[in-house]
């Protein structure tokens, strides 16, 4: 098959940790052609998409061994698959993306996610359609509804709506004294509204990642934050460590795989912190290395097994 991946430049990318390189070395063991595309490249010319891109391959299927052709302008409803796997901010320039991927015809071409999908699936508002799995939670742009919001939970966590690998993310209480300069921050940065999360002490030992493909669990860890740190995401200071699918995460995947499956969102991570869901990550999920590692799980196997 010709497989087409949408995502950053190789520079950008930790290549021993990176998911979307697996997901091509697989791809490549299976006797697929890759090509690589930057999202400012895309193009919609007579009606059809087009792409700058380039041919991948990877030598000996190693990692740090890899060539790419020279560029060049192709249509995009040649290939079999096409994966999104370009990280947030989840801002214009992404939903833009996702608007000129979606006149893709999908009968032919599949698109993993589905742009339709991502788009009406931002990552921290998703979870407001499952309330009885969530903390609780707000999503505003008012200082009287944090200040509000804390007196009665006496902590929370902010965090901006898009961002993306724990970037913005302040723990505040009701009687903090930077309180109102981090909300005025929050206000004067964004044009829209940010999230206020009650805390959770379960947090100090760490939350837990787990992947679904096709709307199933298939593998999990845990990732603890450093000492002094909330923040439990891995390229911030987080530890990854060996954890079981436990019966409470199993009812929060039965609960939302079939909204996944329903919005074609085949490859998925979900966030869990104690037994509450937190963040359910389509864009561009991750950790698909550390399980294969720690569990030895090897979900770009899984993937691709269901895509073949």
């Amino acid at each position: 098959m010709k497989i087409a991946f949408q995502m950053d430049d190789l520079s950008k990318l930790d290549f021993s940790t990176d998911s979307t390189i697996s997901l091509i070395i697989e791809s490549q063991i299976r006797g697929n052609k890759n090509y690589i595309y930057s999202p400012e490249s895309l193009h919609v010319i007579k009606n059809q998409v087009f792409a700058n891109v380039s041919n991948i391959l990877f030598i000996n299927n190693n990692k740090r061994n890899y060539k790419c052709s020279k560029k060049k302008l192709l249509k995009l409803s040649n290939m079999q698959i096409i994966f999104v796997r370009q990280d947030p901010p989840f801002n214009m320039a992404y939903i833009t993306s996702l608007h000129i991927l979606e006149t893709i015809n999908q009968s032919k071409t599949r698109i993993v996610n589905d742009p339709k999908g991502i788009r009406n699936s931002p990552e921290k508002v998703f979870i407001f359609n499952f309330p009885r799995l969530i903390p609780p939670t707000i999503v505003t742009r008012s200082k009287e509804q944090v200040v509000q919001f804390l007196s009665k939970h006496k902590k929370a966590v902010i965090k901006p709506l898009y961002g993306n690998g724990g970037e913005g993310i302040f723990l505040v209480s009701n009687n903090d004294l930077n309180l109102n300069q981090i909300i005025e921050s929050f206000i004067s940065k964004n044009k829209e509204q940010f999230m206020v999360q009650k805390y959770l002490p379960e947090i100090i030992r760490g939350d837990k990642r787990i992947i679904l493909v096709d709307g199933k669990p298939v593998g999990a860890i845990s990732r603890v934050p450093k000492k002094n740190e909330i923040r439990s995401n891995i390229h911030v200071g987080g530890s990854a460590k060996k954890i079981p699918i436990s019966k409470s995460d199993k009812i929060i995947c039965d609960a939302i795989g079939p909204e996944l499956r329903n919005r074609k969102l085949f490859f998925v991570g979900i966030d869990i912190i104690g037994k509450n869901l937190i963040e359910i990550n389509v864009t561009s999920p991750t950790c698909i290395n550390e399980i294969k590692r720690l569990s030895k799980i090897d979900i770009a196997k899984i993937i691709w097994d269901k895509l073949a």
